[in-house]
């Protein structure tokens, strides 16, 4: 939430030079207020699992936050009930003429597959394109995020030698409100056998990189208009999201090894959770700040903001 303070006060330019939201009183007399509304559309396949991560780290914000969740038509769900996507979740003809402030593209478990071998890719770039009309900030995560760089802006995903997976360092290369209040080396989960082309993320002026991994890898990306967030970790895991997983690849006979960074003896440490609620708790406050009072104005906004591009 912004802080409200005298035109002239001292510290208000300060402030504003840092990208802190600090307000006159003037438009904080005229400030109408009305909940966010996000998206959420959930490509994971334990639904509910993921629904839980999302909502416990936005749900903390003074803000209040109106959700919808949003499914792919064209892909049968295998491990959630058919009872609950028809009770809880949309499909996009059913929102393609609503406006959001906010959306979250959930990763997925197709990364081995080529994009367009996805099944429901086509629908995939549909909701990709409608949000860049009808959403005021999209954050990206995991194989959600290659998939947007790609769509976006033709980055390449490369195949790991081996799967990518435990808690990894990061390190903010360029200061942005996403992340006030972060340490300079923050940690952040990471499960995935495919990374993204470094050399074409260099050669894209259209993105910025605001964070690294302690290999110089990308896990943080920004649009330059900063409409689209790409986070190739996962902020929202559980402490023991990857236990679970890491036991569920050797039932399926897979050789992965234990998570790095994550296990001390046999005792796991959660040391990404408070990053974890900050960086969420900046992007709602951001989307607060910037979204417009009506909804209906989002996709004028947008134009405009195309048009610049």
């Amino acid at each position: 939430m912004p802080i409200r303070l005298d035109a002239d006060f001292p510290a208000k330019s300060v402030l504003e030079t840092e990208d802190i939201f600090a307000i006159d009183n003037t438009r904080a007399e005229h400030q109408d207020i009305r909940p966010l509304k996000l998206l959420i559309l959930n490509l994971m396949p334990n639904k509910i699992d993921t629904e839980i991560h999302l909502l416990r780290l936005i749900s903390q914000s003074p803000l209040q936050i109106d959700v919808d969740f949003l499914k792919v038509a064209s892909h049968d769900a295998k491990h959630t009930s058919k009872n609950h996507l028809d009770k809880f979740y949309l499909e996009f003809s059913q929102i393609v003429d609503t406006c959001y402030d906010g959306l979250i593209i959930t990763g997925a478990p197709v990364e081995q597959l080529a994009f367009t071998e996805v099944d429901y890719w086509t629908e995939l770039v549909g909701i990709m394109e409608w949000s860049q009309r009808s959403v005021t900030s999209v954050v990206h995560i995991c194989w959600g995020a290659q998939a947007g760089l790609y769509y976006h802006f033709g980055i390449d995903k490369l195949p790991f030698p081996e799967k990518m997976f435990g808690i990894y360092q990061q390190e903010s290369v360029h200061q942005h409100r996403l992340f006030r209040g972060f340490d300079d080396r923050f940690w952040m989960p990471q499960s995935r056998y495919t990374g993204i082309n470094e050399e074409q993320v260099r050669n894209q002026p259209k993105i910025k990189v605001i964070a690294k991994d302690d290999h110089a890898r990308s896990t943080i990306i920004l649009s330059e208009d900063e409409h689209d967030i790409f986070l190739m970790g996962h902020f929202e895991y559980d402490t023991d999201t990857l236990e679970k997983e890491y036991l569920r690849d050797h039932e399926r006979g897979l050789t992965t090894a234990q998570p790095g960074n994550y296990y001390e003896g046999e005792k796991i440490t959660n040391y990404w959770r408070a990053h974890a609620h900050l960086f969420y708790q900046n992007w709602l406050n951001d989307v607060y700040q910037m979204t417009p009072y009506s909804l209906t104005e989002i996709r004028q906004r947008q134009k405009k903001r195309k048009l610049k591009s």
